[in-house]
């Protein structure tokens, strides 16, 4: 059984509907981001690393205002994402303002991750619970065949502000993973879940939606890389197209390569998709001290 577990933060985005760095943003009730609220998490679950996707344009600020807090508590690594990166065997590709997408900010990371490992966005609050059970799964279970990923209920993911996009899960027979459907637009109008451009598709409170919360065996970067050089030959001339996770491994399950165990949490899922989320956000994690749940300062309750 594997010990070594890693957790890969996904935070080179600029967050362009939220106006700002919001990776850097202090939310909690001692001026905490929201991602340190998952690596607490994390090390609270027994991961033994953290591995951070930034822009190297960013980068001290970011050792300076978040990783220093925790850098002697779990082992920290940095991985940049560029926007134009050199690929091999493909050239004169035109130039792109964002990068390639979460696929992409993945597959940079393939030197130094050589264990189990999840992945999650910096800029979510997911929940200790959903943690706890992805742990354990990255120490006893995965596989090179066998991944995860952490479903959670759509209402508990949605913003008051305005309309979110999620990725509605399918289950196969056995509740696995079967695919998943992004869905545009989503909000709550009265005692309803619609969605779409006119708003007249409905969706149930509890479906089941991915939050970008992922378990993968350290074998996927193969996988991963003959995929994306794959997608950039077919996208090479639309400067927009984005090779997201749900792309690989949705290609992996239709081939029979993997299955993907549903983990499901009950957690209410934070995120700040917009601005005026930030005080929904402020709001939960002072009452998460208040309670208990967390420690006030939060990295007062984890010794070096």
């Amino acid at each position: 059984m594997e010990k070594n577990i890693s957790l890969l933060v996904l935070a080179a985005g600029m967050g362009s509907r939220y106006g700002g760095l919001k990776q850097l943003d202090e939310l909690g009730p001692n001026g905490e981001t929201i991602l340190e609220y998952s690596i607490y998490d994390a090390i609270q679950a027994g991961f033994t690393k953290v591995v951070f996707v930034i822009r190297d344009y960013f980068e001290q600020d970011f050792r300076d205002k978040i990783s220093n807090k925790f850098s002697q508590k779990i082992e920290v690594q940095y991985v940049h994402q560029h926007v134009n990166p050199s690929i091999d065997g493909i050239e004169n590709l035109p130039v792109r303002e964002k990068p390639w997408g979460t696929s992409q900010a993945v597959l940079v990371t393939r030197d130094v991750i050589k264990e189990p490992f999840a992945v999650i966005n910096a800029d979510d609050y997911y929940g200790q619970e959903c943690f706890r059970k992805l742990g354990v799964f990255l120490r006893e279970e995965v596989s090179p065949s066998l991944y995860a990923m952490v479903g959670y209920k759509l209402l508990n993911t949605l913003s008051d502000k305005g309309h979110v996009n999620r990725g509605v899960c399918t289950k196969d027979p056995d509740g696995n993973l079967a695919s998943i459907e992004e869905t545009l637009k989503i909000s709550i109008v009265g005692d309803e879940v619609v969605f779409g451009e006119d708003q007249r598709g409905r969706l149930p409170k509890d479906a089941e939606v991915s939050m970008n919360f992922w378990g993968f065996h350290h074998s996927i970067f193969g996988p991963l890389e003959e995929g994306f050089i794959d997608f950039v030959k077919k996208n090479r001339d639309n400067p927009k197209a984005e090779y997201y996770i749900p792309i690989i491994v949705d290609d992996m399950i239709r081939a029979g390569k993997i299955k993907v165990k549903l983990l499901h949490s009950d957690d209410q899922w934070y995120g700040v998709t917009y601005k005026d989320d930030a005080s929904q956000v402020r709001a939960a994690f002072t009452r998460f001290a208040e309670e208990g749940k967390y420690p006030s300062p939060l990295w007062s309750g984890v010794n070096g």
